[in-house]
C-alpha cells in the first residue's frame, strides 16, 4: 500500500509540511494538497477532491475547522475509500467539553465510519504556536504575553513529534483502529513557558495573566476578530481550569521513545531569531 502515493492535506501547514518532508526523506511518493500549489485542494470545492485522491493509498487528514467540517469529512472519507485509499490518519484534538447531548468530535466519527483503516491523533497544544502563529509570536516579540490562563498547566507537544507519529501511522502496520493522545513530557504553565523563552533569547519577556473579560477587552483593543478572541478565551479558559493537565503516552506507544521537551523546542527556535522581531 505504501508504494502508492500518500496524500497530505494541508501539506504546507504546521504539521503537514513536516509530514511531507519526512515522507519524502524516506523515499515515499507524496502528494501535497493545499489551496495553492500543484495539487489544489479546497474543502469548499468538491471538484478538487477526486483529483487529489486518484491512485493514493493513504491520506493524512486535517479538517476544515468550519461549521460543516464533519459533513465534509464524511463525504471526503467515503470518496477516499471508493477511490482506493486504504488508510486514513486524522489530525484531531483532545475531546472538547460540550453539553451531554452533543457529539464531541464528529470528524472522528466520520473517519471511523469511512470503511478505511483509520488512526486518530489527538495532540495537546503545539509548542510551535509560540513561533509560527502570528498572534502568539507577536506577543513574545513585544515582550508581554497576555493570556487568560492563570496558573493552569498544559503538556505542550512539539509539532516535530506529531509529524513523526503521523508518518509512522501512515506507513507502518499495527496502528489501525487506534486513537493516540499526544503530549510533551512536562506540564507547563504559561508563566513557565514565557520564562523559558526569555532565558533562551536573553530578552525580558513577561507573562501577564488576565481574566476572560479583560482578555476580551485586550482583543478588541488590539484589533482581534471577536470570534477569534472568544475562541481563545474558551481554549485558554480550559488551561486555567487544568482541564487537560495530564500527560499522554501516544508518542511512546508509536515511536518507542520519549517526546521532545519544550526546552529543546525553545533552544532550537531561539537561534533562528524569530522571537527578536
Amino acid at each position: 500500500m505504501t508504494m502508492k502515493p500518500i496524500l497530505v492535506l494541508g501539506g504546507t501547514g504546521k504539521t503537514g509540511r513536516r509530514v511531507v518532508a519526512r515522507l519524502q526523506q524516506r523515499g515515499h511518493d507524496v502528494r501535497v494538497a493545499s489551496r495553492k500549489g500543484p495539487n489544489p485542494f479546497d474543502w469548499d470545492d468538491e471538484n478538487t477532491w477526486e483529483p487529489v485522491l486518484a491512485g493514493a493509498g493513504a491520506a493524512y487528514l486535517v479538517d476544515s475547522r468550519l461549521g460543516d467540517a464533519a459533513a465534509s469529512m464524511s463525504s471526503f472519507s467515503k470518496l477516499a475509500v471508493s477511490s482506493g485509499v486504504e488508510r486514513l490518519v486524522l489530525l484531531s484534538h483532545r475531546d472538547w467539553v460540550v453539553a451531554d447531548d452533543e457529539e464531541k468530535l464528529p470528524c472522528e466519527r466520520a473517519v471511523r465510519e469511512s470503511g478505511a483503516e483509520w488512526t486518530i491523533l489527538k495532540p495537546a497544544w503545539f509548542a510551535q504556536n509560540f513561533s509560527e502563529e502570528s498572534f502568539f509570536r507577536g506577543q513574545v516579540v513585544d515582550g508581554e504575553v497576555v493570556l487568560p490562563t492563570g496558573d493552569g498547566v498544559e503538556p505542550f507537544i512539539d509539532a516535530e513529534d506529531i509529524a513523526d507519529v503521523a508518518v509512522a501511522t501512515l506507513t507502518e502496520d499495527g496502528h489501525g483502529g487506534q486513537a493516540y493522545e499526544l503530549s510533551g513530557p512536562r506540564l507547563l504553565s504559561l508563566g513557565a513557558v514565557v520564562d523559558e523563552i526569555a532565558r533562551a533569547t536573553g530578552r525580558s519577556i513577561t507573562y501577564r495573566p488576565v481574566s476572560s473579560a479583560d482578555f476580551a477587552a485586550y482583543g478588541t483593543e488590539n484589533g482581534l476578530p471577536e470570534d477569534f478572541t472568544a475562541m481563545l478565551n474558551l481554549l485558554f479558559g480550559w488551561i486555567s481550569e487544568n482541564r487537560f493537565a495530564q500527560l499522554a503516552d501516544g508518542v511512546q506507544r508509536v515511536l518507542g521513545r520519549e517526546p521532545r521537551d519544550f526546552a529543546d523546542y525553545v533552544r532550537a527556535t531561539a537561534v533562528t531569531g524569530v522571537w527578536h522581531g
